[in-house]
C-alpha cells in the first residue's frame, strides 16, 4: 500500500539500506519542511556524475538503449544503465554538470529529491525528501508547503514517486519471470586496445554482469515465447540485447574525453 500524505517525523520509517544519491532522506512533514522551497538550477542533474551506473525500469528499456548498455548487477540482478566505465566518473555528464543534451535521463534520476521510504509497521509507503539536495532551502522560490498542506509541486512529485513505485515492481516482477526462465548468463564487457600501427594488444576486462542470453531465449518453446511476445517481455528483452552494443559508445566516450583533458588543463 502506498501512503499518498506526509509523515510526521514521529515513528519516522527508515529507508532499507543506502539509496544512490540520497545523502539525507527525511519523511516529508509541514513539522520539518513547512519553510522550505525549490530553487531552479541550470544544472539539475549534475550529481549524477559521481555516479557511472543508474537503476532502471523496465519500461525504460527502448528509450535508455538509445544512450547505454542496460545491464543486470547483483544477487537481485537490479536492471541499471551504464554511464561511465570506472566508479565516480560518468560519461554523460561534463566536468561542469552538464547532461549530454541526446541521453535519456532515467527516471531514477528525475524523481530526485523525492523518494519513498517503507514504513514496515504500517505496511505503507512514505515520500521522503533529501534535506542535503543543494536546490532545497529555506525560503525556496517554490514552496513545499502552504497554509500547513502540500503545494502542487509535492502533489506532482508524490504521483511520479508512484508511478515509480508502480514501475518498480513492474521490473522486480520481469526480473523474476527472466530469473525462472533461466534466461540470465554472466557476461564480461572487454576492451582490445591497439596500437598506433593498428595491432591488437591485451584485453582488457571492463565489466562483469548479467545479461540474457540468445540461446537460452531461443530454446525456449513456441508456447513461453508467444507468452513473452503476449506479455511485452519480448520486446523488453530485446531492447536490452540491443542496448549492449552501447560498450563501443562508451569506450568512444572515454577516448573523446580523455582527449580533451590535456585541452582543458591549457584552457
Amino acid at each position: 500500500m502506498t501512503d499518498t500524505t506526509t509523515s510526521a517525523p514521529n515513528g519516522m520509517p527508515q529507508l532499507d539500506g543506502n539509496v544512490l544519491f540520497y545523502a539525507q532522506p527525511e519523511p516529508l512533514s509541514a513539522e520539518l519542511h513547512g519553510k522550505l522551497g525549490v530553487n531552479a538550477l541550470d544544472k539539475p542533474y549534475a550529481f549524477v556524475g559521481a555516479s557511472h551506473v543508474v537503476p532502471i525500469t523496465v519500461t525504460e528499456f527502448a528509450p535508455g538503449a538509445l544512450s547505454y548498455p542496460i545491464v543486470f548487477l547483483g544477487e537481485t540482478k537490479q536492471p541499471c544503465a551504464v554511464m561511465g566505465l570506472r566508479q565516480g566518473e560518468n560519461l554523460y555528464v561534463s566536468a561542469a554538470g552538464d547532461f549530454r543534451p541526446e541521453a535519456y535521463i532515467p527516471a531514477y534520476v528525475r524523481r530526485y529529491p523525492f523518494v519513498f521510504a517503507n514504513d514496515a509497521d504500517q505496511g505503507r509507503l512514505i515520500l521522503c525528501i533529501d534535506r542535503a539536495a543543494p536546490f532545497i532551502a529555506e525560503g525556496g522560490s517554490v514552496p513545499l508547503f502552504e497554509n500547513g498542506q502540500p503545494t502542487e509541486y509535492v502533489t506532482q512529485a508524490m504521483e511520479f514517486c508512484n508511478n515509480f513505485e508502480q514501475e518498480r515492481q513492474r521490473t522486480d516482477s520481469f526480473v523474476a519471470l527472466l530469473t525462472e526462465l533461466d534466461l540470465f548468463d554472466v557476461r564480461e564487457a572487454v576492451f582490445t586496445p591497439r596500437d598506433e600501427k593498428g595491432n591488437p594488444g591485451q584485453p582488457q576486462k571492463l565489466a562483469d554482469y548479467f545479461a540474457v542470453s540468445e540461446e537460452k531465449l531461443k530454446a525456449l518453446s513456441p508456447e513461453k515465447l508467444a507468452e513473452l511476445r503476449d506479455n511485452g517481455a519480448l520486446g523488453q528483452i530485446y531492447a536490452h540485447l540491443v542496448s549492449l552494443l552501447g560498450w563501443d559508445r562508451l569506450i568512444a566516450l572515454a577516448f573523446q574525453r580523455a582527449s580533451e583533458m590535456p585541452t582543458a588543463a591549457n584552457a
